[in-house]
C-alpha cells in the first residue's frame, strides 16, 4: 500500500478530480493548504483585484491511499490534469510514501481491503 500526496493549484482541482474518477480512483481526501516552492517566493499574484507578493500561496492537497497496482494510475491521472499547458512554476508536486497500515474503523478491516 502507498499514500499518494499531491499538492496542486486550486484551479486544477476539478480537472484532477475528474481525471482520477476516469481512471477508476474514487476515494480521495482534499485539504486546502498554503505554501510555496523554491521558485515561488517572489512571484506577484492577482488576489481580489490587487497584485500581491505572498509568502504563502493557496494550494490544494490530495491524499490518496492506494493498493500498489493503482499508484502509477493515480500519478498519471494527476500529471495529466494538474499541469498548466506544458508546465509552469507552481504546478505542484507528487509525493509517494509507504503506507504501513490502513484500518477501516467501521468494520475493523485491515490492509488493502480497508482502502
Amino acid at each position: 500500500m502507498q499514500l499518494v500526496t499531491a499538492i496542486i493549484q486550486p484551479d486544477k482541482l476539478d480537472a484532477v478530480r475528474e481525471s482520477l474518477l476516469a481512471a477508476g480512483i474514487t476515494r480521495i481526501t482534499v485539504s486546502r493548504v498554503t505554501g510555496h516552492g523554491r521558485h515561488q517566493q517572489n512571484i506577484e499574484r492577482l488576489y481580489r483585484g490587487q497584485k500581491v507578493v505572498p509568502n504563502l500561496i493557496p494550494k490544494i492537497r490530495l491524499d490518496i491511499a492506494c493498493n500498489d497496482e493503482f499508484v502509477e494510475v493515480a500519478v498519471d491521472a494527476i500529471l495529466y490534469a494538474a499541469k498548466h499547458g506544458d508546465g509552469e512554476i507552481g504546478d505542484g508536486k507528487i509525493f509517494i510514501t509507504e503506507l504501513k497500515e490502513c484500518i477501516r474503523i467501521r468494520t475493523e478491516e485491515r490492509g488493502g481491503a480497508a482502502i
